[in-house]
């Protein structure tokens, strides 16, 4: 089995916190986003991953691509780095990942995590991750006949037509018929608003009688913007809390503080005086002092002061000293 992943750019809806890290890498719960989509893509196919192909921009940097690689060879697997050097649709991005499209395949976006529970039906040409939503005007949605099987795709209907939104992960049994059918798109120059786009693949693979099934999520959180990667963040929290996994480093230091979980707290944490959670993460070599912060998403190497924060983002080596509340700063930002 393999994962190929596209990333998108750097997310100029999350500045200022991609302008130094790319959004697919911004840590929720400890972990980049990335890292924590293949892990959960993995534990539900519950089979090997042979490799794992990232499709990244060039402007990401040399760093990027041995963090990528990294997250692969934690799973077992063999990272691959594919460049897409045109933002000219989803299946353009996919193919720019063609030598890896052979046998099983997963596509995933790496934007968006979620929690499921299902067994992988390896007997359909492909699976369509989908979760019911409450307003289906807002997303691409499948619709399915009696025997659970997908018969249309319909991008934001304007009549309800069903509920269950594609997410963005599918798995197909054959990676070359997927790169074949994305080939078509290419050479024939079929694109939608000037970009080649993968439902109009999935319509003709259809149109041949290929059998698609969905594979329904409990949850689906995105990280499209600060607000919901907060809430994702701390949904994600609340999930690991559940299943047990311990959250809090050793080596935290507490200094007159109380955690009221979930929080996820990194390595070298220093806490002084301050109330941290529920929902907080807050990453390695970061102090906090006179604080008391909630619902919030903090990243490494900052330095907070006499602050009190709810729904709070703020980047790495950051320094914050006062009084604000929702607030929003990037990397190496500073306010006193």
């Amino acid at each position: 089995m393999k994962i190929i992943v596209p990333m998108a750019g750097r997310g100029s809806r999350l500045r200022p916190h991609t302008l130094t890290v790319p959004k697919p890498l911004i840590p929720i719960a400890g972990k980049p986003i990335v890292h924590r989509l293949v892990e959960d893509i993995a534990a539900v196919l519950n089979q090997e991953i042979e490799e794992i192909a990232f499709i990244i921009h060039r402007d990401f940097g040399d760093k990027v691509p041995l963090e990528l690689k990294a997250i692969a060879e934690k799973l077992g697997a063999k990272g691959s780095i594919y460049y897409q050097d045109k933002p000219l649709g989803t299946a353009h991005a996919i193919m720019s990942a063609k030598e890896s499209m052979s046998g099983p395949v997963v596509v995933a976006y790496a934007d968006t995590l979620f929690r499921a529970d299902f067994t992988l039906d390896t007997t359909a040409d492909s699976v369509i991750w989908v979760q019911r939503v409450d307003d289906p005007s807002a997303f691409g949605v499948v619709q399915l006949n009696d025997n659970n099987q997908i018969v249309d795709f319909v991008e934001k209907p304007k009549e309800f037509v069903s509920d269950l939104a594609i997410i963005g992960i599918y798995y197909f049994k054959s990676g070359e018929t997927l790169r074949s059918e994305l080939q078509y798109l290419l050479d024939n120059d079929v694109m939608k608003g000037g970009e080649y786009q993968l439902t109009d693949a999935l319509e003709n693979m259809k149109q041949k009688g290929m059998k698609f099934v969905p594979g329904k999520v409990e949850h689906w959180m995105d990280c499209g913007n600060k607000d919901v990667t907060v809430e994702t963040n701390s949904r994600m929290l609340n999930f690991l809390h559940q299943d047990g996994v311990n959250l809090v480093s050793a080596g935290v230091v507490l200094e007159d503080s109380t955690i009221i979980p979930p929080c996820y707290i990194g390595e070298g944490v220093v806490l002084k005086n301050s109330t941290i959670g529920p929902n907080v993460s807050i990453g390695d070599n970061t102090m906090v002092a006179d604080s008391s912060i909630k619902n919030s998403l903090i990243q490494t190497n900052t330095k907070i002061k006499d602050a009190n924060l709810d729904n709070a983002m703020i980047g790495n080596h950051a320094v914050f000293n006062g009084h604000f509340t929702a607030v929003s700063i990037g990397d190496y930002s500073v306010l006193e």
